[in-house]
C-alpha cells in the first residue's frame, strides 16, 4: 500500500494562533464549468491536459486546508460523466454530445482524485438551466429536441420550465442516475431554480393553466414555490432511497426575504430574494428536513449598508432547524484596485471567518471560485495554510443520516517511522472505516482529543511514515481513530511512541 510521508513539524511547536481551529469544519471550494470559468480552463484541452489541470487544482485546495470540492458536472442539461440521459458538455471538448477522446470519466476522475486526497466530492448541479443562449448549439440527442413543450426562452438563456411535473421527474432521473453510479459525497444545487427576474414575467402561463393543482392566477407565486418544494422533496427521497450516506446541499442566494416583506426576514434591502424572485423557499426545506446542508452565498462584505454579512450569518444560524449550515464566500470580489475599501484589505476574508466561528451554529464555508485561489488574494492564501486552516478538519458529522461510530482500529504497530494499523470488517457501507485521523504530541504534553492543534493529518491509507523532526531525537505519541463516511468518528487507540 503506498506510503504517506508526511512532515509533522509544523505541530511540534504548538503555539497560540489567534483563536483555536475548530476539530470539525467543512472547508470547500465551487469548481464552476459553465463556459469554463474555472475548469477545464478552455474548451478543447487533450485529455492530458485536463487531467492535468483537476489534479493540479485539487493538490492547490488540498494544500490550502480545504477538505471538500463542489465541483459543476451538470452546468446546462449536459453532463461531465458519462450518461444515456444527457450529452456530453461543450464545455469539455467544445461540441456538445462529444466524448472525451482518449476516453476518460471526467466526474470519475474528479471522485478518485479527491478521495485520494481525503476530500469529498460534492456533484454540483444545475436544475432547470438547458442553454446560455438560444442559438447554443444542442446534440440531436438533447432532451430539448424530444420534449420541446418542456423548453421556455427567458431572456438570452433556454429553461426547463419548473411547472411541468415531467420536467421535475427528469431531473430526478438525472440526479437518481448519478448517485448510483458513482461514489460521490453529495448532491449540490445552486441558487438557479426559477431564474433571476427580468422585466418580463417568466413564461410560464401554459403550463400554470394545465397543472395548477387548484392555484388562482393571483397566486401564481405560491404555486411556484410548490413546484420548487416538489422538485426538492423527490431529489432528497431518490438520493436517499438510492444511497441513504449521500448528502444533498442547497446553496441559496444569501437573503431569504427582507424583513420589509416578512416579519420572519432579514433586516436588509437585498434587490432580489431567493422566496419572492427565485421561488425557494430555503427555509422551509430546512424545517421538513428535505436537505442536509444549507450553504447560503453571503458574497457581501462585513459593515455592507444593505446586506451586512455578520447581520446575515446570524439570522441564517436561527435558521439551521437541526441540519448543517454553512456560509459562502466571495474571494472574487479580492482586489487592491477596488472601488470598495473593504475588498482592499487582507483581512476582510479572515474576519469573515472569524465572525463564523464565533457562531456555534455554523460549521463551516465554501469559497467562490477555485480560480482566484491562483491569483493575488492579498495573502488570503498563506492565511489559510498558516492560520486559519493550519490543522486538517474534519468534516462536520450528520446525525441524523448516521450517528453509529464505526469500530476503532483493531490493531496498531511501529516499526521505526512508520505506523501501520488494521481495521475490523464491516457489512454496512455506513459502517466501513473511510478515512483515519492521525493524532501526535509530545511525550508528557497533555493529549486532548478536541485539541485540533493535535491533528496531524487525515488519511485514506492504514499506514504513515513519519519524517525525522530535528537532530536531537524527542518521544512522541501517536494515536488513531477510524472516521466513517459521514464522519462519525471512532474510539481513539492507545498510543505508541516514536522517536523523532
Amino acid at each position: 500500500m503506498k506510503q504517506f510521508i508526511l512532515s509533522i513539524g509544523f505541530i511540534l511547536f504548538l503555539s497560540a494562533t489567534i483563536f483555536a481551529q475548530p476539530k470539525q469544519e467543512f472547508r470547500a471550494v465551487w469548481v464552476a464549468t459553465v463556459v469554463n470559468i474555472d475548469w477545464p480552463s478552455k474548451k478543447g484541452l487533450s485529455t492530458e491536459a485536463q487531467q492535468k489541470e483537476i489534479t493540479d487544482i485539487l493538490d492547490m485546495h488540498k494544500k490550502l486546508g480545504m477538505n471538500a470540492i463542489i465541483l459543476q458536472v451538470r452546468p446546462t442539461a449536459d453532463a461531465f460523466y458519462q450518461s444515456e440521459l444527457e450529452p456530453w458538455s461543450q464545455y469539455l471538448t467544445g461540441t456538445q454530445g462529444q466524448a472525451p477522446n482518449p476516453f476518460y470519466d471526467p466526474l470519475e476522475f474528479w471522485i478518485i482524485e479527491s478521495h485520494k486526497r481525503g476530500m469529498e466530492l460534492h456533484a454540483w448541479l444545475n436544475p432547470y438551466r438547458v442553454a446560455m443562449k438560444p442559438d447554443d448549439p444542442l446534440s440531436t440527442t438533447h432532451i430539448a429536441f424530444q420534449h420541446p413543450d418542456w423548453i421556455v426562452k427567458y431572456g438570452e438563456k433556454l429553461y426547463f420550465d419548473p411547472g411541468i411535473p415531467e420536467t421535475r421527474l427528469f431531473v430526478t432521473r438525472v440526479v437518481k442516475d448519478i448517485v448510483s453510479r458513482y461514489d460521490l459525497d453529495a448532491i449540490h444545487l445552486d441558487d438557479y431554480f426559477y431564474p433571476y427576474p427580468l422585466k418580463d414575467a417568466f413564461p410560464d402561463t401554459t403550463s400554470f393553466s394545465l397543472f395548477n393543482r387548484g392555484f388562482l392566477p393571483e397566486d401564481i407565486g405560491d404555486w411556484r414555490r410548490e413546484n420548487v418544494d416538489i422538485c426538492i422533496k423527490m431529489l432528497n427521497d431518490s438520493i436517499k432511497a438510492t444511497k441513504p450516506w449521500v448528502k444533498f446541499g442547497i446553496s441559496p442566494f444569501g437573503v431569504w426575504r427582507n424583513i420589509a416583506d416578512d416579519p420572519q426576514g432579514s433586516d436588509t434591502k437585498a434587490g432580489a430574494t431567493n422566496y419572492d424572485d427565485l421561488y425557494a423557499n430555503i427555509i422551509k426545506w430546512q424545517q421538513e428536513g428535505w436537505i442536509d446542508y444549507c450553504l447560503p452565498q453571503l458574497y457581501w462584505r462585513i459593515g455592507h449598508p444593505l446586506v451586512d454579512f455578520t447581520l446575515l450569518a446570524n439570522w441564517w444560524k436561527n435558521h439551521a432547524y437541526g441540519r448543517a449550515m454553512y456560509i459562502g464566500h466571495a474571494p472574487y470580489k479580492i482586489d487592491a484596485n477596488s472601488k470598495t475599501k473593504e475588498w482592499t484589505e487582507p483581512d476582510q476574508l479572515p474576519k469573515q471567518i472569524k465572525v463564523l466561528r464565533n457562531i456555534p451554529e455554523i460549521n463551516g464555508s465554501a469559497f467562490y471560485s477555485s480560480k482566484w485561489f491562483k491569483g493575488n488574494l492579498l495573502g488570503f492564501q498563506d492565511s489559510l495554510k498558516l492560520n486559519y486552516f493550519k490543522s486538517p478538519a474534519i468534516i462536520p458529522a450528520m446525525p441524523w443520516l448516521d450517528n453509529t461510530p464505526p469500530q476503532h482500529i483493531a490493531q496498531l504497530k511501529r516499526s521505526g517511522k512508520k505506523v501501520k494499523w488494521e481495521t475490523f470488517a464491516a457489512t454496512s457501507e455506513m459502517d466501513k472505516p473511510w478515512q483515519y485521523v492521525i493524532y501526535i504530541n509530545e511525550v508528557g504534553q497533555t493529549f486532548d482529543a478536541e485539541n485540533s492543534d493535535f491533528i496531524h493529518s487525515i488519511v485514506k491509507s492504514k499506514e504513515i511514515k513519519f519524517q525525522k523532526i530535528n537532530r536531537k531525537k524527542k518521544k512522541y505519541e501517536v494515536r488513531i481513530s477510524v472516521l466513517d463516511r459521514l464522519s462519525n468518528e471512532s474510539r481513539i487507540s492507545e498510543p505508541v511512541q516514536l522517536k523523532l
